[in-house]
């Protein structure tokens, strides 16, 4: 339960902000140029210090990385609430990134090496993934109804008393370990890999203004893949590696990091147009956007929990995540029909429910696949790739399907525009509608990329992951002898 309180706060704060930014940049004087830092200085701090905050939890224990990472997101979110000036917001911002680069890695790895029963495993995964799935429309939908309702400050204040209860519980329920073997840190790799992710996500955040073709955009995505590349030779050369090159061999771990990158692309680009959808096409107010998307969180805490969970331990992760991935590009390919004044009951709702049915199936298979058999002190680094996977794969998504989305709504303005032009004046009426036709229309040519990309995850869950079904008995995922336990904790503590 504290576990996933964490899990839960960690993850919503990245959309939670989106419908509160509005009322804060007036209420701050924010710049239109600046107010993007809301978000980019969170996703910075985040994605690139998740390799670092993974192995601080290896090294100095995981229970201990998890109360500071909870006591310190609060301090953050107090100072966000309480912000005067909208640099001491993005300071705020900033700091909650840092302390969430500790707190999730250290979170899925105590979560990793408490449960080792199959089937106490697949039930602590399927609440941890539900909450992960669901996570970010839950987001929205707070931010929603706290924004509207109260004052956007508490979007940041809600964090404080979040994490307090979950320090309380984490720090009578969780127990400590002591690491095996004592390691330095590697600093030459903690740099290349801290500022390689930061130059890649910083990169994609920029790609929305000012295009992918932008020479500041390009230098800041090729400097940041040649970063990473030197990262991956030097691990291979450190004495004791930031990021041990076992941990990425494994063949089935490597599928489950691949899969789950390119689930999170598809997946941001369809919290990214659907939000729009809502409020700018349908007209919804933010709270009804919001609680647009409740249907589809609900199914995939359901499907997570109910039957991900209950089927992890009887079939081989493929056999999950294969469908999953399916079911999802299908829901993707059936929002292409969105038309402009649709009946949400019928033009919306099914293909949400059947894409959070598809995550649920995606999430839970993936992450127990991700974190299965890695040795006792590289899963906080383990875990960290896995949330990377998440946060670059998001950057990603949002900045890429978001241009092509935009490039193509452009295209069919101007197109349109011109041919209205050539047999007489066109009239404002006119002229909005053909706007309204084509953002639609871009969102139905990102939705159709998306869906191709939820394919290929599809087909590299099937290609590369071979795990077979769990042994009944194997209490040892984590590389310790079959039948001993791995960790201290005790294994009935609640996700």
């Amino acid at each position: 339960m504290f576990i996933g309180l964490a899990q839960l706060m960690v993850v919503l704060d990245a959309t939670i902000v989106n419908i509160a930014l509005p009322s804060a940049q007036r209420d701050l004087s924010m710049s239109d140029t600046n107010r993007q830092w809301v978000i980019t200085a969170y996703t910075l701090a985040f994605g690139g210090l998740l390799l670092l905050g993974g192995r601080i939890a290896d090294l100095v224990g995981r229970k201990r990385t998890f109360l500071a990472g909870l006591i310190g997101f609060a301090v953050a979110s107090a100072l966000g609430g309480a912000a005067h000036t909208d640099w001491q917001l993005f300071g705020a911002r900033a700091l909650q990134g840092v302390f969430a680069a500790l707190l999730a890695p250290s979170a899925l790895s105590l979560l990793t090496t408490t449960f080792t029963d199959p089937r106490e495993r697949g039930k602590a995964f399927g609440v941890y993934s539900g909450i992960a799935g669901a996570g970010s429309a839950v987001g929205l939908l707070a931010g929603g109804l706290l924004t509207e309702y109260l004052d956007w400050r508490w979007c940041m204040y809600v964090n404080a008393p979040i994490a307090l209860i979950a320090f309380a519980g984490g720090l009578w329920a969780l127990h400590d370990h002591r690491p095996e073997r004592r390691t330095r840190l590697d600093l030459r790799g903690v740099l290349l890999a801290c500022t390689g992710l930061v130059a890649v996500v910083y990169g994609c955040s920029e790609a929305e203004p000012h295009g992918w073709d932008s020479p500041r955009v390009l230098t800041l995505l090729v400097g940041g893949v040649a970063l990473l590349a030197l990262f991956g030779w030097w691990q291979t050369r450190a004495r004791h590696p930031l990021l041990p090159p076992r941990v990425v061999r494994d063949r089935n771990r490597a599928g489950a990091f691949l899969t789950l990158g390119l689930a999170v692309i598809a997946m941001f680009g369809m919290f990214l147009y659907m939000t729009y959808y809502f409020q700018l096409v349908l007209g919804y107010r933010p709270v009804e956007a919001g609680l647009a998307f409740l249907p589809m969180s609900a199914t995939i805490i359901v499907t997570s929990t109910q039957i991900a969970s209950r089927l992890l331990h009887r079939l081989p992760p493929r056999l999950l995540i294969t469908p999953g991935t399916l079911l999802a590009a299908v829901a993707l390919f059936l929002l292409t029909s969105l038309p402009v004044r649709a009946d949400y009951a019928v033009h919306v709702l099914p293909s949400t429910i059947l894409f959070g049915l598809g995550l649920g199936l995606i999430f839970v298979a993936v992450m127990d696949t991700a974190t299965k058999g890695v040795d006792p002190n590289d899963s906080g680094v383990t875990s960290a790739t896995v949330n990377t996977c998440q946060q670059v794969g998001g950057s990603i998504g949002t900045a890429l399907l978001n241009t092509i989305a935009t490039a193509t709504t452009g295209s069919y303005v101007a197109a349109h525009l011109k041919s209205a032009a050539a047999t007489g004046p066109v009239t404002p009426a006119a002229r909005s509608a053909i706007v309204k036709d084509g953002v639609v229309h871009g969102f139905h040519v990102g939705l159709a990329w998306a869906s191709v990309i939820m394919l290929a995850a599809s087909a590299v869950a099937w290609l590369v992951i071979t795990a077979p079904a769990p042994r009944h008995g194997d209490r040892a995922p984590e590389g310790g002898p079959r039948g001993t336990r791995t960790e201290r904790e005790p294994r009935r503590t609640r996700p």
